[in-house]
């Protein structure tokens, strides 16, 4: 008994700190995007946006799966390539800005970009939501007692509609900073990343559901462009 109250006491410090390390974030880019040069305001944009939405994945899953919450959900380790990807893009956008400071003021583009990363965060959440308990930030090894195929609401429209919202968000992230170089390597990478996501998914899917997921698939989309997932066919 001790020992689990140790542990819940380590997880809650973990929340805890993260929740204030994306608060800060937030105060930061509004702030920059408020009262700094109007050189810095895609800056602002990013730092905003990131940090909404690494708190909101957590906010999400604890309405959604509570039982399933940890200091994990808020993704911000999501694994050793996206923390390499966004140190990256940080240092095309300081590098970029410090020799061609100009391209960083194309407010237009970086307009664009915003523009994704809402519609993305919209769309994801959206999913995440619809989906509610059988949404899972993991891979599903195992068919929950609970476990039914969603069909209805956004997922009419597209099969994947949470993976569609992030690959969106992330190439809107690097639009916003005007890194043309990391704009290029994250559309390859989300898309690599979520073709192989998707293929493995529905693998599951079809053990699960059988039939029933084939008849899905052969009316509904995957929603990402030129990725089809798995067919048994």
């Amino acid at each position: 008994m001790q020992m689990e109250n140790i542990n819940d006491i380590i997880l809650l410090l973990q929340i805890v700190w993260r929740s204030i390390l994306l608060g800060i974030g937030q105060a930061l880019g509004i702030t920059i995007t408020s009262c700094c040069s109007t050189n810095y305001l895609s800056l602002g944009w990013y730092i905003s946006v990131m940090s909404f939405f690494h708190f909101s994945e957590f906010v999400v899953t604890s309405i959604i799966r509570p039982q399933n919450l940890t200091s994990e959900s808020f993704l911000l380790n999501h694994s050793k390539a996206y923390g390499i990807a966004a140190l990256v893009s940080w240092i095309e956008y300081w590098t970029e800005l410090w020799i061609f400071p100009g391209l960083k003021n194309s407010y237009w583009i970086s307009g664009i970009g915003l523009f994704l990363c809402i519609g993305g965060e919209i769309v994801r959440k959206t999913a995440m939501l619809t989906a509610f308990h059988n949404f899972d930030h993991l891979i599903r090894t195992q068919r929950e007692e609970h476990h039914q195929l969603v069909t209805g609401g956004i997922y009419s429209l597209c099969r994947h509609p949470s993976y569609v919202g992030w690959f969106y968000w992330s190439i809107g992230t690097q639009i916003i900073l005007c890194n043309p170089l990391c704009s290029v390597a994250y559309l390859i990478a989300s898309w690599k990343f979520f073709n192989e996501r998707v293929f493995e998914e529905e693998v599951t899917l079809l053990h699960f559901f059988g039939k029933e997921y084939v008849a899905y698939q052969s009316k509904v989309p995957t929603g990402l462009p030129f990725i089809h997932g798995h067919n048994i066919n």
